[in-house]
């Protein structure tokens, strides 16, 4: 329901901010709240809507500054009213996702952090390790972000050995299993030896593991052991005790002294400085540390309010399982009462949100904070050293002002197949991913065999900077994407090319370019046969040289997956009737061939536009007589 939108702020109107607050009904529900240019400025929840928009605008000199900022700024409230406490948490959520309001506190991605994913949409989930949650598919489970990146990839390797799973990404042969199947170690999914419901068994067990669940797991397992034993089946035994033993070796390092080794609970806590807060969240089962994980929100609100978000956000998408009776928190939550009860209704157990002040709860507390304090430190400290080098780059090049945004260009091809380009962004000496792009050279003169590095940066420049000709009211200066410096990887060759076509488009007095070769390092300048005298280990190179690796990685590995997809399509290309927009289709899907030749007619009529007549041709194609 929306309310009329007045033009001065509704502090400046008393009387229609009371109409306001009287239309919004005590009941459960999520409201917004827009500034005059019809901006969501804010979204919160509240189990009674009427209350909690109402405390805004009272007189309170408990509010803290930004609060008040905000509610001198509100023109006009928005509200959703919800059945249950629990539709306006996962109503907020979404909202903020969507329209990521400037007051909310927002979570970065970051993506040193990695995840583990089960695919549960899958006929065979499969398990593997990723730095991007894609939220596509409903039924995939996502564990983490974890801290220590090495120590997941050892318990997921110690997982492989415990329990036999499928080892290869690719079948090894098309009419029998690879050797680890004769060693037990893969229970022939290639050759569908095992059943989707058995195999989905196999993998549930390691998800214990990762929901922190491993006591449990080796309860399970220790019945079973002495069932078969009971049995004589002594060989099953066996096995099983193996699995006991290499499932107590993950936690045997990894004891936290509490006095109550019997309750599961998390503990949270944060860093924060002006610009960001750093959280830290250790999940302890059965007195073990089983998972660290670890968030980063902006830092403008307070720290009850962070933490909230965070455990909000953790626990939306986790089984009941997966949630503790006992949440330690560092600072009291914003809305501690409403997410407890929410937990508790889905856990079908009392969960109890507690801030400790005393004894060995404090303790651990502490403990959380001082890892999240080093981790603020360590970013603080890559901060100073990316200061440092911009700094100097600017000497090195006689820069007016720091460079803010630098852009990096290269070219990767083999004897000029598959030519394509990268550029890459650093904001403040920091990769911006998001600004990254990827080009596919167009020019015809550049085919296998023959490659033109030189004509390939400049037909990669010229399509950059072309909407800055094709529309003169397109202003170059206060452009966020008009970057300070551009970097070519190369030598006076590649910057000759990149400086001509900028002379044709009557740039380059507006914008700043430089290469640097591979060689020696060497930083050279438009019309200049010389290098720049530098030093290869200087703060300011060193930096051009981590974007211009950046580039040149971000190159290659387009590269090599449009040489992939090619390989791909052309396996692809000789089913009948199979045309390239289906290919694309069923590639992302199932994404790689090898899935789609494992999948039964059903399942390929499952993507769009594959009808059962085109599924049976695409499965005899894999699958001849």
């Amino acid at each position: 329901m929306t309310l009329s939108s007045p033009t001065l702020p509704l502090v400046k109107n008393p009387e229609k901010l009371e109409n306001r607050l009287t239309e919004i009904p005590p009941e459960p529900g999520v409201y917004l709240m827009r500034d005059g240019s019809d901006r969501i400025i804010y979204i919160g929840k509240s189990r009674k809507l009427r209350s909690r928009v109402r405390s805004y605008f009272r007189d309170d000199r408990n509010k803290t500054e930004r609060i008040n900022t905000m509610v001198k700024l509100v023109t006009e409230i928005e509200f959703i009213v919800t059945d249950t406490e629990t539709e306006a948490l996962a109503l907020e959520a979404n909202l903020i996702k969507q329209h990521q309001p400037y007051f909310n506190v927002l979570l970065k991605d970051d993506k040193k952090y990695p995840y583990l994913c089960i695919t549960w949409s899958e006929q065979y989930p499969r398990i593997f390790i990723t730095r991007k949650r894609q939220l596509g598919k409903a039924k995939d489970k996502y564990y983490g972000p974890y801290t220590d990146s090495g120590l997941l990839r050892e318990i997921v390797h110690l997982c492989k050995r415990i329990f036999p799973q499928k080892q290869r990404p690719q079948p090894l042969f098309k009419d029998r299993p690879c050797l680890n199947y004769d060693i037990g170690r893969c229970p022939g999914v290639c050759q569908k030896l095992i059943s989707p419901e058995e195999y989905r068994t196999i993998i549930q067990k390691i998800a214990m593991v990762f929901q922190g669940r491993t006591q449990e797991l080796i309860d399970i397992l220790t019945t079973q052991m002495q069932a078969a034993s009971e049995e004589f089946n002594f060989e099953t035994a066996a096995k099983i005790r193996d699995q006991i033993v290499g499932l107590k070796s993950l936690t045997a390092q990894q004891k936290v002294s509490l006095p109550d080794d019997t309750v599961s609970r998390d503990a949270i806590a944060l860093a924060m400085d002006d610009q960001h807060a750093f959280i830290q969240l250790f999940q302890i089962r059965a007195g073990q540390l089983v998972g660290r994980l670890a968030f980063v929100a902006n830092s403008h609100a307070e720290p009850g309010a962070i933490l909230q978000r965070v455990l909000e956000e953790h626990y939306q998408t986790a089984e009941s399982v997966e949630i503790p009776t006992e949440i330690l928190v560092q600072h009291e939550l914003t809305d501690g009462e409403i997410l407890a009860d929410i937990l508790t209704e889905r856990k079908g157990r009392k969960v109890n949100i507690i801030t400790p002040l005393r004894q060995t709860k404090a303790e651990l507390i502490e403990m959380v904070e001082r890892n999240a304090q080093f981790e603020l430190q360590r970013m603080q400290k890559l901060g100073d050293s990316n200061q440092k080098s911009l700094e100097d780059l600017a000497e090195i090049l006689d820069l007016a002002e720091l460079p803010h945004r630098i852009e990096g260009y290269d070219i990767s091809h083999i004897q000029g197949s598959n030519a394509v380009a990268s550029q890459v962004v650093f904001i403040d000496g920091i990769p911006a991913k998001q600004y990254y792009r990827h080009y596919k050279i167009k020019n015809p003169q550049v085919t296998i065999g023959h490659s033109d590095d030189f004509a390939s940066l400049a037909e990669v420049i010229q399509r950059r900077f072309r909407k800055y000709i094709e529309d003169p009211k397109l202003s170059r200066f206060g452009n966020s994407d008009w970057p300070d410096l551009v970097m070519i990887d190369g030598g006076k060759g590649q910057l000759s090319a990149v400086v001509s076509i900028l002379q044709e488009m009557n740039l380059l007095a507006d914008l700043r370019v430089v290469s640097l070769a591979k060689k020696r390092e060497e930083i050279f300048l438009p019309g200049e046969s010389l290098p720049l005298e530098t030093n290869a280990e200087q703060p300011g190179v060193q930096l051009l040289r981590r974007l211009r690796d950046e580039a040149h990685r971000f190159a290659v590995s387009f590269h090599r997956q449009q040489r992939s997809d090619k390989l791909k399509r052309s396996r692809l290309d000789e089913v009948p009737g199979l045309g390239q927009h289906r290919q694309k289709l069923l590639l992302a899907h199932f994404r790689s061939v090898d899935y789609i030749r494992q999948a039964t007619p059903q399942q390929l009529t499952e993507v769009p536009g594959i009808g059962s007549r085109l599924a049976q041709e695409i499965y005899d194609y894999f699958h001849p007589s």
